[in-house]
């Protein structure tokens, strides 16, 4: 049975990939899945960064005794995997990812950041800041604040430079949806062009929110590139 290893975006937690853990799970894959910290009434650590979240990565790997396994990551989760695979070449098997936000500047940090604002949720957004708060607990407040620092961060420093991508000697598969408008079909063609060993993939009749995606084909994509030899 082969190994995969699921990972939230920003904001997210792993309660929102148990549809496509099921759907791999029926696709005979043995399936783990990892919320961050500060995610999903996990204790925030001292830092909070994509660096501290590719420690936490490799340490679930550690721990579990997983063989390079294959790893997928939702938006920031991508981010992570991709960042650590830059760092640790033979940890990591095969990388996808879906709706992987690559280009940051402090434009574009400061665009993003806007939409984290707490008192804009909880007064415009009811619903929402009620489902953060059933997500998260009562830290879903700080963790929206940390995100936007942290954004703020890679909008200063973007981690994933050409030279770091270059790095990369996983093979990677790149998603993005059809109807994704915080992702451009640019950034992720330059990604595509600076890894060693990358493909593409699009999901139709879908856009950034991952449970706008149907988790059967999605997992039926993930099995297909994995099946394929190199």
């Amino acid at each position: 049975m082969k190994s995969i290893l699921l990972l939230h975006g920003a904001i997210g937690a792993q309660d929102q990939l148990i549809p496509l853990k099921e759907a791999l799970h029926a696709l005979h894959f043995d399936v783990y899945v990892l919320s961050f910290s500060g995610h999903f009434n996990r204790p925030f650590k001292a830092n909070f960064s994509i660096a501290q979240f590719a420690l936490e990565l490799s340490d679930f790997i550690t721990e579990n005794k997983l063989e390079q396994p294959t790893v997928f990551g939702y938006s920031m989760g991508g981010y992570v995997a991709l960042y650590l695979a830059s760092q640790q070449p033979n940890l990591l098997g095969k990388i996808i990812t879906l709706g992987t936000k690559f280009n940051w500047s402090p434009e574009i940090a400061a665009k993003e950041i806007k939409m984290l604002d707490p008192i804009t949720i909880q007064e415009k957004v009811p619903k929402f800041a009620q489902a953060l708060n059933e997500r998260h607990g009562e830290a879903w407040i700080e963790l929206l604040n940390k995100t936007g620092e942290l954004m703020v961060g890679l909008g200063n420093n973007n981690l994933l430079t050409t030279e770091r991508l270059q790095r990369i000697r996983n093979n990677v598969l790149l998603g993005l949806a059809d109807g994704d408008t915080m992702v451009t079909e640019q950034e992720t063609q330059f990604v595509y062009e600076n890894l060693k060993q990358a493909q593409r993939f699009t999901v139709l009749n879908a856009k950034h929110p991952i449970e706008t995606v149907d988790p059967e084909e999605l997992a039926k994509t993930i099995q297909q590139f994995v099946s394929e030899e190199y």
